[in-house]
């Protein structure tokens, strides 16, 4: 249940729902399987999986819901290969070339032939929010899943106003000075040994660096040549280690092995859902605290416009 990614969101004017209305309307939108001619769908579900009936949890403040997506996975390669070949039978048949609306007809039908055959694919999307901040978390590898999520949530809620996270200090200037001097570093900031690197102007260029050193010859000549850090790897307070990106995405999440020993020593009597919670917990605690202090790094949050989508 620990979070691999996190893609932070500023919650503005939240509803007033207790736990007892929030799994009402979460029970609302479950979700389905897909049905035969389907491309994709999304719902919620249980977070303890199939071990409990229960669409949420919220311990001190802390909400925990998921939803599950699935879609079909039709190759775009073996519907124009098909699409060719039957295009190709019509003309030689009627001895002429197929015009454009014709072709795109024969697309869609071969579309609809394949679709229920295709295989399908379950993706679990992990949504933690912090009632008492008004800051929501999804576990998702990309921020488009994430924004789906977030989509699902105002359509179950009614509505939602939400921005993005941002901070004063762009994560991408304060990334470049982190790596650049070393006197600069907050203290409680350990770098780690990921980084990319992207020039400021005129190259589309990436420098990409995996189990080395931040503080080499290396790096320091990329960045004095202009280049920007765009990601960093680096460890908040021995308790959170990560690759923040500059879009404030938290990336490759690990949490301490002394968090993850208090977990594991935690009597739960074979109970997943005790389980779910006690790790739920303890990861939302630095979770939150870890967040805290990184927009306190990078100056602060900066003021945004509420919108509703």
């Amino acid at each position: 249940m620990w979070f691999k990614h996190l893609h932070l969101y500023r919650v503005h004017d939240a509803p007033a729902l207790n736990g007892g209305d929030l799994s009402e309307a979460l029970n609302e939108q479950a979700f389905r399987p897909l049905g035969g001619v389907e491309a994709r769908r999304l719902g919620w579900s249980t977070p303890a999986g199939r071990d409990s009936e229960r669409y949420l949890h919220e311990i001190q403040g802390h909400r925990l819901l998921s939803a599950l997506r699935q879609e079909r996975l039709l190759p775009a390669s073996v519907v124009k290969e098909e699409v060719e070949a039957r295009a190709a039978d019509r003309e030689t048949a009627e001895g002429r070339p197929l015009r454009r609306q014709e072709k795109q007809a024969l697309k869609e039908q071969v579309y609809e032939e394949f679709l229920p055959r295709a295989f399908v694919r379950t993706q679990r999307l992990d949504l933690w929010w912090d009632t008492r901040r008004d800051l929501i978390g999804i576990n998702a590898s990309s921020r488009k899943r994430a924004e789906d999520v977030l989509d699902l949530l105002r359509q179950t809620l009614g509505s939602l106003k939400v921005t993005p996270l941002a901070t004063r200090t762009p994560p991408t200037r304060a990334m470049t000075e982190w790596l650049g001097d070393a006197t600069r570093r907050p203290g409680g900031l350990a770098l780690g040994d990921q980084v990319e690197l992207k020039a400021s102007s005129g190259d589309d260029s990436v420098l990409r660096g995996r189990q080395m050193d931040l503080d080499g010859e290396e790096i320091q000549t990329a960045l004095e040549a202009g280049r920007q850090a765009t990601r960093l790897a680096f460890t908040i307070d021995e308790s959170l280690s990560m690759v923040l990106a500059d879009d404030l995405a938290l990336k490759s999440l690990r949490f301490a092995d002394t968090l993850l020993d208090e977990a594991s020593q935690t009597d739960d009597a074979g109970d997943p859902v005790v389980r779910l919670e006690t790790d739920f917990a303890l990861m939302s605690n630095v979770l939150a605290d870890s967040i805290e202090q990184l927009i306190d790094w990078l100056g602060g949050e900066a003021t945004a416009t509420a919108s509703t989508p």
